[in-house]
C-alpha cells in the first residue's frame, strides 16, 4: 500500500512560519529518504529538503537556513518546518521518496498549497 497525503499549507504573510505534514505508508518510511518538494505554475518541480533514514538532511540553495525537515517514525509522518517565508515560496508542496517516484515513474500525492503573500 503506498499512500502521500500532505497537509499544513494555507496563506501567509512575508516572513511568517508554517509547518507542513505528510502522512506516508509504512512502506515509503522503509525506503532511504523522505524528501519535500514544491512547483509552482509555470514553474518545474525541484526538491526542497531531503532525510535520509541515517539521519543527513539536505536542503536546495533557495531555502537553507530557513526550512527544516524532519520525521516521527512511530506516526509515520514528515515535517517540514518553514520560516521567514518569501513570496517566491509560493508553491504546492509535495512528499515523496526519490525511490517510489523512480519504481512508479512518477507518483504522487495532492499536495498542499502555499501562498505567500501580503
Amino acid at each position: 500500500q503506498v499512500q502521500l497525503v500532505e497537509s499544513g499549507g494555507g496563506l501567509v504573510q512575508p516572513g511568517g512560519s508554517l509547518k507542513l505534514s505528510c502522512a506516508a505508508s509504512g512502506n515509503i518510511f522503509n525506503l532511504y529518504g523522505m524528501g519535500w518538494y514544491r512547483q509552482a505554475p509555470g514553474k518545474q518541480r525541484s526538491l526542497v529538503a531531503m532525510l535520509t533514514t541515517d539521519g543527513s538532511t539536505t536542503y536546495a540553495d533557495a531555502v537553507k537556513g530557513r526550512f527544516t525537515i524532519s520525521r516521527d517514525d512511530a506516526k509515520n509522518l514528515v515535517y517540514l518546518q518553514m520560516s521567514s517565508l518569501k513570496p517566491e515560496d509560493t508553491a504546492t508542496y509535495y512528499c515523496n521518496a526519490p525511490r517510489l517516484i523512480t519504481a512508479t515513474g512518477g507518483f504522487w500525492g495532492r499536495g498542499t498549497q502555499v501562498t505567500v503573500s501580503s
